[in-house]
């Protein structure tokens, strides 16, 4: 089963708020087991706009994914961050299927 994510693109704008946020989403984010692939660090924004903050979180799949966004706990934690940043996020579904290279020739892209 393919795994489920958060992909989150966030410009902060008040920083004590969003510590806040940071601080109650963990209950959310503990509850549903997800895990950070990507949280800030160094960038180069090669294509496209973007903002100062990039945020991968993982899940075991993507009802799980939709169900934390969704649930009491995250509703609690982004009372804090809607005041204090302006983001995008996307929950997605990962990709389970072949890689390049893999498979029969020419199946690989």
């Amino acid at each position: 089963m393919a795994k489920g994510y958060w992909i989150g693109r966030v410009e902060v704008q008040d920083e004590a708020a969003y510590r806040r946020y940071v601080e109650a989403n963990a209950a959310a984010f503990s509850r549903y087991g997800a895990r950070f692939l990507v949280r800030g660090g160094t960038f180069e924004a090669v294509e496209g706009e973007s903002r100062s903050r990039n945020v991968v979180i993982e899940f075991d799949d993507y009802a799980t994914a939709l169900e934390c966004y969704r649930s009491p706990e995250y509703a609690e934690a982004m009372a804090h961050r809607l005041p204090a940043a302006v983001s995008d996020i996307i929950v997605i579904e990962g990709y389970d299927g072949s890689q390049p290279g893999e498979g029969a020739p020419g199946t690989g892209s």
